[in-house]
């Protein structure tokens, strides 16, 4: 009875990096780097590149123009890091609730990050400046994959809070599976209001700052405190 009580001792102990090896803690920090990176980089080119209205256009239409490579780049490095931490968590979550799926969903918002950010959306709106002032009629294949790509990655990153959450509320972290439920919900009100106001990038670009915040939040809480598969 004395052992079985010390193992529950050690298995609810909050876990340090050390607890992980460092190739697992690795992979995982990549998700840490992926949150900031995405909104830090899209919000800098918001501020300074000619000709782009938030209110208007969208952070994808950043990869248009001359200087849309740095966009590209930053969608198809944060996706890159989204899969590195993707295998992470599945080192991590050997067993139990959601040990596959979670790690899946995850890694497939990091896909579709990467495969949005090598198509790009057509010139509309203004944007680039030279650019037509209306929506295209026909969506061009670029186009049209960019957009597939975005939309693999918010449907994967939709399901994966909501599995998060179901494995988050199975250790008893009610708060975790709270705030990764409503992160899940989170993108359908916005959208809703991006589209009651014409289109604005705005609403979208504040469901990107809160899913980008849970995206670095999910790795560091499996970081410093998430069971091992021994003490599970």
């Amino acid at each position: 009875m004395a052992h079985v009580s010390t193992t529950r001792r050690v298995s609810s102990a909050p876990l340090s990096l050390t607890r992980f090896p460092t190739l697992t803690a690795t992979l995982l920090s990549g998700g840490l780097i992926a949150g900031p990176l995405f909104i830090g980089a899209s919000y800098a080119q918001v501020l300074t590149r000619p000709g782009f209205d938030l209110t208007r256009h969208a952070i994808s239409m950043l990869t248009l123009g001359d200087q849309g490579w740095i966009q590209s780049a930053n969608f198809e490095i944060t996706g890159l890091l989204v899969l590195a931490c993707a295998v992470g968590m599945r080192r991590v979550l050997r067993s139990g609730r959601a040990s596959t799926w979670a790690p899946l969903l995850y890694g497939a918002y990091g896909l579709g990050l990467v495969v949005a950010g090598l198509f790009t959306p057509d010139p509309a709106l203004g944007f680039p400046p030279g650019a037509p002032s209306e929506m295209p009629a026909d969506m061009s294949p670029h186009a049209l994959l960019h957009t597939l790509g975005f939309m693999v990655s918010f449907a994967s990153l939709i399901v994966a809070c909501f599995v998060f959450a179901r494995r988050f509320n199975g250790l008893g972290w009610r708060g975790w599976a709270v705030y990764s439920a409503a992160t899940g919900l989170a993108p359908v009100p916005f959208i809703a209001l991006s589209l009651a106001l014409g289109g604005s990038g705005v609403p979208l670009f504040v469901m990107g700052v809160i899913t980008s915040a849970w995206v670095g939040a999910v790795p560091l809480r499996l970081l410093t405190s998430h069971p091992t598969a021994e003490q599970a």
